[in-house]
């Protein structure tokens, strides 16, 4: 008989996985839990943000990891001062990012209440032009990252520089530049919070005067009300179904169809009558709605569809096909926004005339704050993130060309800080005429830490640390993350008493299919017509994908999360935050998801 849990272990306690002994040593001694402070940290309850890094993080990967927290806590904290809440605690434990959400002292809070009030009413109040200056900044932080070179050292300064009187050595923009990345990166990491967190609020504060005035609405009539919009984060998919129309209509679909589509096709097609016509259509696409990737921009290895062209290129050919069935390939945002207003009158008719009028004013404010929960993901996980990690790929080849490490990406098995070491032997060995000593230590370290993420990665991570608080009410867990007190106590279970799965109720309507698991971007080309999609997570950007599924199961992710908004938006039911979906439910089993009621039901 199995029995369940009470707790989860304490990462006091647990044991490296074999074969990953020393994990620690890898990662910045602040981003683990250190035995000096285990009373405290052992006092909090963490769960593991599988959302955004689902996979082992690589030693360097922690620069977004970390200053991602910044970025959050800086706003919660320090600009905005949000009553109840600080900022979120993270700690990689066996490569694994898990958090803890930070209250703020009661005895702040009457202090931070006019605070924010005057702070974020600024913000809502002057919202647009906030907002266009907000994407003019983060345009200009592009810019300056595509700016940014990595260049072979020369065997002498080129003679310019002496007519010049330069005085500074090639190094000198090899370091500058590195530097640079990061405080980009940096810079980046905090203009992706200068909105968001007030986003979140605007739409919590809604949807709270919405709980206590209509006490059984669910959280799915809630989220309705301010779906069916026109978002830029679905601009990329929306250019690649104009692609697939225009195919069509010009007559090259028939080269757009073949089995492996890449780059290839794009040359086959240039040789195409009316091919050029299409390829114009394409380059006009491409930037910048293909600085989109097949993940969420928070991996070193991240595809990116501008520099992956079968990416797009298999989306589009799938809109083709759908096509020549004679099936829509459009979201159906009509009927969202029909069923958004009917929802939206029905529970004003239910208010007096003052209420009404906070019901309105709050509406409207998270209609006009939603969008950009969503759309900085473009301009920031997307976009800006697909330039900074190309630019560090750049870097790593460099340094691989120079034998620092035996393949060109290696470098994300460093630190940050190694990073820059690595450079200064690079740069001053460079300077004094002699070899660098990082190729007689390097390779060997990375094969070590290489063996050492691969263990890692091959054990599946407990999905929370310590014991769990009786009742979990933080509301950006829940809504965010889809941290409910019921999940928690469906990780707890013991495997024996597991039946069907519940979870958040994400997007409604009811489907029964095949479940296909997938597990990363690079599976997708596994899922079949008709299947549903379960997987840990997923990303904006699998969004072409879902017009093959019938539905989406998520083992995290709350109402408000990327996958949550992006079914809705897509009228795909899902149920998120089941918290064990992608282990417990095996590829070809069918299943129910019925995403109303939010539960997922073993047929066979």
């Amino acid at each position: 008989m199995t029995v369940s849990r009470t707790a989860f272990p304490s990462p006091y306690e647990m044991t490296a996985p074999a074969a990953a002994e020393g994990w620690e040593r890898l990662y910045p001694y602040y981003m683990l839990f250190q035995p000096w402070r285990r009373s405290a940290e052992e006092e909090r309850f963490w769960f593991r943000d599988s959302q955004h890094w689902p996979t082992v993080v690589k030693p360097f990967e922690t620069v977004v990891t970390e200053l991602a927290f910044k970025g959050l806590g800086q706003f919660n904290t320090r600009h905005f001062a949000v009553p109840p809440a600080y900022g979120v605690m993270f700690r990689i434990h066996q490569g694994y990012v898990y958090l803890s959400p930070v209250a703020a002292p009661e005895s702040r809070i009457p202090d931070r209440v006019p605070q924010f009030l005057e702070r974020a009413g600024y913000y809502y109040a002057n919202w647009d032009r906030l907002l266009e200056n907000w994407k003019g900044k983060v345009l200009g932080t592009i810019r300056e990252l595509e700016s940014i070179s990595f260049s072979e050292l020369p065997e002498v300064q080129p003679y310019e520089d002496i007519e010049a009187g330069t005085g500074l050595g090639a190094a000198d923009a090899l370091l500058g530049g590195y530097d640079r990345l990061l405080a980009l990166c940096h810079r980046a990491c905090q203009y992706h919070f200068e909105f968001l967190n007030l986003g979140y609020a605007a739409y919590l504060d809604f949807f709270q005067f919405c709980k206590q005035r209509f006490p059984d609405i669910p959280d799915q009539g809630v989220a309705a009300m301010v779906t069916g919009v026109e978002m830029e984060l679905f601009r990329p998919d929306d250019e690649l179904r104009k692609l697939a129309r225009l195919a069509v209509e010009l007559g090259v679909d028939r080269a757009l169809t073949v089995p492996d589509p890449g780059e290839h096709t794009l040359t086959a097609l240039s040789r195409e009558p009316r091919g050029r016509d299409w390829l114009d259509a394409w380059n006009a696409a491409r930037d910048p709605w293909f600085n989109f990737t097949s993940g969420n921009g928070l991996y070193a290895d991240d595809r990116y569809w501008r520099d992956t062209p079968s990416l797009p290129l298999g989306y589009v050919r799938d809109y083709i096909l759908r096509l020549r069935r004679g099936e829509a390939i459009d979201r159906r945002l009509a009927e969202l926004a029909a069923e958004r207003e009917r929802i939206t009158g029905e529970y004003a008719a239910l208010l007096d005339s003052p209420e009404r009028a906070d019901f309105e004013a709050k509406l409207g404010l998270a209609r006009q704050v939603y969008p950009y929960v969503e759309n900085h993901n473009f301009y920031i996980e997307h976009w800006t993130m697909g330039v900074f990690w190309r630019k560090a790929r750049e870097l790593s080849a460099l340094l691989h060309r120079a034998g620092f490490w035996p393949e060109a990406n290696d470098m994300f098995y460093l630190t940050r800080d190694e990073v820059r070491t690595a450079l200064f032997d690079h740069a001053s060995s460079w300077a004094i005429g002699v070899g660098p000593a990082g190729p007689g230590l390097w390779p060997a370290e990375v094969e070590r830490r290489r063996q050492i993420v691969a263990a890692l990665a091959r054990q599946h991570p407990e999905p929370a640390l310590n014991e769990p608080p009786r009742a979990i009410t933080e509301p950006f867990s829940v809504m965010m993350w889809g941290i409910t007190s019921e999940r928690v106590r469906s990780w707890l279970a013991a495997p024996g008493d597991l039946g069907d799965l519940t979870g958040m109720a994400a997007s409604p309507g009811v489907a029964e299919g095949t479940a296909r698991v997938i597990r990363s971007p690079d599976e997708l080309d596994l899922l079949q017509e008709g299947d549903i999609l379960v997987a840990p997570v997923t990303a904006p950007s699998w969004a072409p994908a879902f017009v093959k599924v019938r539905a989406t199961v998520t083992d995290i992710g709350g109402v408000m999360s990327h996958a949550a908004i992006v079914c809705r938006e897509y009228s795909l039911p899902a149920v998120t935050g089941t918290g064990s979906a992608s282990t417990r439910i095996k590829s070809g089993r069918r299943i129910r998801v019925d995403g109303t009621a939010g539960t997922v039901t073993l047929l066979d």
